[in-house]
């Protein structure tokens, strides 16, 4: 009977792992579909590209049409500034003045060339006159055979010679106005002008400063309309229209809301980037906009 406890007690323990070890593969054939259901959820994942057909944000800086750089057109001493930055200025408003007195006096002596030979070229028209006059009295003393023939065709000569004379003035006249209208262009380059109406952005230049032909001295730009230029993919050919208007934002003016009309499309694809080119222009006020400010335009996604 004691030999019998052992064994009795190993078969118990046997049994006893058996169960266990079916229990554990019962949790483990339960847990296995559970990848199955952990996969299943993945197939929504095609939502995303739901989000992305929204629509394209695109951004850029706001442009202006007219924004130069005014620079001087001759070289010259700056005498006057008229204008600082900020100032609002008209077309033809004059920014600074350049140091004038040497082509001020060349243009005088010019106009006074001018006039002299204005006066001799009425001289020769009057000795014009008289050499007709003479032409004709001789025709008629010929007629009647009072002089020779000879004083005919002197008295013919001297009117074409005078012809030739009043042909060799008025060239002179022509080539005295032009130097005369040349020296007023050459005064007119010293008067810095605003080449359209805006405001100044930057002063380059200051009084009594030495500039050479082509140094900057402002910087202009005209406040609107605004505009922004940005590319697009090359499958927006045909979905983008002249006329359509897109929302513009801010983001540094969140609480402004704004809206721009496309103005111009490109005909054509950029080979090298796939892409076309639009230009839309600012419909109403521009509130706290101004040139320069990174903006941006919402697409619609295409149908």
């Amino acid at each position: 009977m004691k030999r019998c406890w052992p064994c009795l007690f190993m078969g118990v323990a046997a049994t006893a792992l058996m169960c266990g070890c079916g229990d554990q593969r019962s949790e483990v054939s339960a847990a296995a579909p559970k990848p199955a259901a952990v996969n299943s959820p993945v197939q929504p994942v095609a939502a995303a590209p739901a989000a992305m057909d929204e629509g394209l944000t695109v951004t850029g800086p706001l442009i202006v049409e007219h924004q130069v750089d005014v620079t001087a057109q001759r070289d010259g001493i700056v005498s006057r500034i008229s204008a600082e930055a900020g100032t609002h200025v008209a077309s033809g408003t004059v920014l600074a003045q350049l140091d004038d007195r040497q082509l001020t006096s060349n243009l005088e002596a010019a106009r006074a060339k001018t006039r002299g030979i204005e006066a001799d070229l009425k001289n020769w028209e009057s000795e014009m006159e008289v050499l007709k006059a003479d032409y004709v009295r001789a025709q008629r003393l010929w007629n009647e055979k009072l002089i020779a023939e000879e004083q005919l065709q002197h008295a013919q000569y001297k009117v074409e010679s005078d012809k030739w004379d009043i042909l060799r003035v008025k060239e002179q006249l022509n080539t005295a106005k032009q130097e005369e209208r040349s020296l007023e262009l050459e005064l007119e380059k010293t008067r810095i002008m605003a080449p359209f109406s805006g405001v100044v952005a930057r002063r380059y230049t200051r009084e009594g400063q030495s500039v050479a032909k082509g140094d900057r001295l402002f910087w202009v730009t005209a406040e609107g309309p605004l505009r922004i230029r940005f590319t697009l993919p090359e499958k927006y050919v045909g979905h983008l229209k002249k006329g359509q208007e897109l929302p513009l934002f801010s983001p540094d003016l969140p609480a402004e809301k704004h809206v721009v009309k496309v103005i111009a499309i490109s005909p054509v694809v950029d080979p090298s980037s796939a892409t076309i080119e639009a230009l839309a222009e600012l419909v109403g006020g521009h509130g706290e906009l101004r040139p320069g400010m990174s903006v941006a335009v919402r697409i619609a996604s295409l149908p």
